[in-house]
């Protein structure tokens, strides 16, 4: 049976509980320990979707094809385990639960209420495979008092209630901000977030302290007197220069040795950090810089390419380089002359994407990478790009184009006058079996989700990179390139490297005439680890630092 950790955060969100989580397990997982890390979200979106990344930043796929929270691709980078459905829910999908029961009448008719109905649904899902770990960690989405999360709050206080006692601990992060004009950091804002967690019900066994700077003794131990913890569970979370130095700070500062503490378990193994050790080594003294322009769409905020940026950065661990990342909207190259603001970058990425925003200052983009051999590297949306310019520029079909784009483009084949390049594929078949897709479904239901399989042409760029002939990635996406044009590019030298196992669905393309230019269907930075950095990642900042060398 496993433990349980419950990661609440107080005081302003985006303190990062996400992180903390993840490194929680990375430590925990270095004592040799197994984890599971699980994330619970009070918004009433069944998932985050259908949610504009303005709003809630990037959508995490996982293997079984679930859209969750982004934290989850902060779980799966700092611990290898990948993350599934089980391991996301929302409000929404809460009350969806609980309401399809009442529909099918597994309630006997009785009244429907928060408590215990909607509590009953949390704990389920709290409790769901926890046979499969020793530790299970579940976090908390919001902050302590926000109306939408007492639900989840009031369930974990019923679980821990209903467990035997030391198999559940609660932690807790908050804000220690500093007060230029006075030079002081205030604890007042850390205690009053504990009070309001106690008042329903919960008692913090560890305290995760966010400050800018270090926290003296003193403030320490006057949190841990006003909150009722012990002074070492009080545990003081600095900024870091790297994200991936967190578990090594946190274990400097004691985080696991107090969880464990609280679980009262005296005789773990110490902890193996040799992998972080290295990590940070080579975030800290890397031979050199490399930048790349990103081309994208929601380049306002860094979260929408979480995941992507992350892989950059591991892309330069591994080359021992660091990765400087330029978000660049992609209807500034709309106006003429405008690409040669790329001409200082040493690699060109297109991300994915949905909508018809931008798509022209993309093409333009992948044209001029093209042409001036830069390496280049489009990703969904990226891809299609990438076959759109060179249908349109090189096959000669000067008004190619995607259905997504123009819904009333719908003709196919060598005589179109608008020739769909890209287009809505109602069905295909898959290592599951034919699967079928509406346009005018559900927006969920109309997408490619999850892992699905693609077979890579010997020789190719691909398949050197992987080491492989059969892979598997992670989708999210609606529309397809299609395999009907599939000839003309290849004799443009825009080559399809990877198919689907039945073949109709291409899955990368890439040029022989390019020193290195790949677009693939999948998100490849789903799957890529700081330990472990994707080998399409690697191979772009590879070719991006031969590049920097010629300029």
């Amino acid at each position: 049976m496993a433990r349980f950790v419950f990661i609440t955060g107080g005081v302003v969100s985006s303190l990062g509980k996400g992180l903390t989580s993840a490194s929680l397990g990375a430590l925990l997982q270095a004592r040799g320990y197994s984890v599971r890390l699980r994330k619970l979200d009070p918004y009433l979106n069944v998932d985050p979707g259908t949610m504009s990344p303005f709003e809630h930043g990037e959508v995490y796929v996982t293997e079984d094809g679930a859209e969750t929270d982004l934290d989850l691709g902060h779980y799966e980078r700092f611990t290898g385990v990948a993350a599934r459905r089980t391991d996301s829910v929302s409000s929404g999908r809460i009350y969806s639960t609980v309401l399809e029961r009442e529909r099918r009448g597994d309630y006997l008719g009785r009244t429907i209420q928060v408590i215990p109905h909607v509590t009953n649904a949390i704990k389920e899902f709290i409790a769901y495979g926890e046979d499969e770990c020793d530790f299970m960690l579940c976090e908390i989405g919001g902050t302590v008092g926000d109306i939408e999360g007492l639900p989840f709050f009031e369930a974990i206080r019923q679980f821990s209630h209903e467990r035997a006692p030391g198999e559940c601990i609660f932690m807790h992060l908050t804000l220690i901000p500093y007060i230029a004009a006075s030079g002081e950091l205030k604890t007042k804002p850390t205690q009053h977030s504990v009070k309001e967690l106690r008042s329903i019900g919960i008692q913090p066994d560890v305290l995760v302290c966010r400050a800018d700077r270090e926290v003296p003794e003193k403030e320490r131990a006057k949190i841990a007197l006003f909150c009722n913890v012990r002074p070492e569970a009080v545990v003081q979370a600095v900024d870091l220069k790297t994200i991936y130095e967190a578990p090594l700070a946190f274990n400097d500062e004691g985080l696991d040795r107090a969880v464990l503490s609280a679980f009262r378990i005296t005789d773990a193994p110490a902890p193996k950090l040799e992998i972080w050790e290295e990590i940070a080594e080579r975030a800290h003294n890397p031979d050199g810089e490399v930048s790349i322009a990103m081309v994208g769409k929601y380049t306002e905020l860094g979260d929408a390419y979480k995941s992507l940026l992350e892989a950059l950065t591991h892309g330069g661990l591994a080359n021992r380089v660091k990765v400087r990342v330029e978000a660049i909207g992609a209807e500034i190259f709309e106006k003429p002359g405008a690409e040669e603001q790329l001409s200082g970058f040493n690699g060109v990425l297109i991300p994915g994407g949905f909508g018809e925003r931008g798509v022209e200052g993309k093409i333009a983009a992948v044209r001029w990478a093209r042409e001036r051999k830069i390496p280049f590297f489009g990703i969904c949306l990226g891809m299609q790009m990438a076959v759109v310019e060179a249908a349109r520029n090189l096959c000669g079909l000067e008004r190619a184009g995607s259905e997504e784009w123009n819904e009333e483009r719908k003709q196919r084949g060598k005589a179109a006058v608008d020739p769909a390049v890209i287009y809505f594929m109602p069905e295909w078949v898959s290592e599951q079996g034919l699967q079928k897709r509406r346009a005018d479904g559900d927006k969920g239901a109309t997408m490619r989700l999850g892992a699905y399989e693609a077979r890579l042409t010997p020789g190719s760029r691909a398949a050197d990179a992987y080491g492989a002939f059969l892979i598997s990635e992670r989708h999210r996406h609606r529309f397809e390139v299609d395999d009907a044009y599939r000839e003309q590019l290849e004799a443009a030298g825009l080559i399809f490297s990877g198919l689907s196992p039945d073949g109709r669905l291409p899955e990368i393309v890439e040029r022989t005439d390019h020193p290195w230019f790949v677009g693939v269907q999948f998100h490849p930075e789903l799957k890529s680890r700081p330990f472990e950095p994707h080998p399409l990642f690697v191979g772009f900042i590879e070719a991006a630092v031969k590049q920097s060398r010629l300029v």
